[in-house]
C-alpha cells in the first residue's frame, strides 16, 4: 500500500469515526508513523510505505478510531513552541492556555527575576511557557498525580533549564501549603481541575480518556478555585500577580472568590474564541 493510499485510508476512517478533524490527524499520523509531513505526502505519496512504517500506521489508526486522545498516540504535544512529552495520566496542553501564560507574563513585565508555583501542573506547561517569555522566571510545579509527574520531570529536564522545578504535593493540601513561606511568591498560576463532575459523562470520548483527576473539579467545578483562594493566595506578596484559566461560565464565580480572598483589580480575560478563559488580578 503506498503512503498516500494510507493516508486517504486514515482519513475516511477517522471521518466515519467521528473524529472532529480526521484530515488533519491522518496527516499528524502518517508524519509520526510514515515519516511525512503533507509536503512529502505530495512528493512521496506514491512510493510503498515499508512494512514496519505500514504496520506501526495502522495500529496507530485504530486506537485513533478508538477515540483514544491524538496527543497520547503521538507521545507528545507542541505548546507555545515546546514539544511536552506526555501520555496516559497526564492533562493535554490547549490552546486556550496560552491566554493564562499570556497574561501572567504581561503582569510580570515589571519584576526582576519572578519566583512562583504552577499548581496543577500537569505536564509544565504554564510554567514552562511562562519561563520562555519572563527573563529569569523560577518556578515549582506542584502535581499529586503518580501517573503525571513523569511527563512533567521529563518536560523539566528538557526545557526548565534548572530554574523550573517539580514539587509533588496535593494543592488541596495545607501540608503542601505549609512547605512555602507567606507572601514569598511574585506570582500565582493554576490550570486546576475545573468541570463539574455530572457534566463529566457528556465530554467528549478523547477527553473522558483524560485522567479525570485533572477535569473533576467537583459538584460545582469550583473546589479548586476555593482552595487556591483560602489556602494558596496569602502565600502571594503584596502586588503579586494571580492567574488561573476557568471553564467558561465560571468568571465572575471565580472572580468573586478571588476578591473575598483578598486580590484587586480582578479581571476575566477571554480566549479567541470569546469565551471567559482567564481570571487574573494582585494582591493587595
Amino acid at each position: 500500500m503506498t503512503c498516500r493510499e494510507l493516508y486517504l485510508q486514515a482519513r475516511q476512517r477517522l471521518q466515519q469515526a467521528g473524529v472532529d478533524s480526521p484530515g488533519v490527524d491522518a496527516a499528524l499520523l502518517a508524519e509520526r508513523f510514515l515519516g511525512l509531513d503533507r509536503r512529502g505526502l505530495a512528493l512521496h505519496g506514491e512510493e510503498e510505505a515499508p512494512s514496519p512504517k505500514a504496520q506501526a500506521f495502522l495500529a496507530a489508526l485504530r486506537e485513533r478510531e478508538n477515540r483514544r486522545p491524538l496527543q497520547y498516540i503521538l507521545g507528545e504535544w507542541e505548546f507555545m513552541g515546546l514539544s511536552l512529552t506526555l501520555g496516559e495520566g497526564v492533562l493535554v496542553p490547549r490552546e486556550d492556555t496560552v491566554v493564562l501564560v499570556e497574561t501572567l507574563a504581561k503582569g510580570l513585565e515589571e519584576t526582576a527575576s519572578p519566583k512562583g508555583l504552577d499548581l496543577c501542573a500537569g505536564t509544565g506547561a504554564v510554567a514552562l511557557g511562562l519561563a520562555a517569555l519572563v527573563p529569569g522566571l523560577a518556578a515549582h510545579c506542584v502535581e499529586v498525580s503518580q501517573k503525571a509527574l513523569p511527563y512533567l520531570e521529563e518536560n523539566l529536564k528538557r526545557y526548565g533549564k534548572g530554574q523550573v522545578t517539580a514539587f509533588p504535593g496535593d494543592v488541596l493540601s495545607r501540608e503542601t501549603v505549609g512547605a512555602f513561606a507567606p507572601e514569598s511568591l511574585d506570582f500565582l498560576a493554576s490550570n486546576p481541575p475545573y468541570i463539574a463532575t455530572e457534566e463529566i459523562p457528556a465530554l467528549a470520548p478523547e477527553v473522558r480518556n483524560e485522567p479525570a483527576l485533572a477535569l473533576d473539579g467537583g459538584k460545582d467545578g469550583l473546589v479548586f478555585y476555593r482552595a487556591i483562594a483560602e489556602l494558596w493566595l496569602p502565600l502571594v506578596r503584596p502586588g503579586g500577580i494571580v492567574g488561573v484559566e476557568i471553564g467558561e461560565s465560571q468568571g465572575c464565580q471565580v472572580a468573586e472568590l478571588f476578591r473575598q480572598g483578598g486580590l484587586q483589580d480582578v479581571t476575566i480575560t477571554q480566549d479567541w474564541s470569546g469565551l471567559d478563559r482567564v481570571v487574573s488580578g494582585r494582591k493587595a
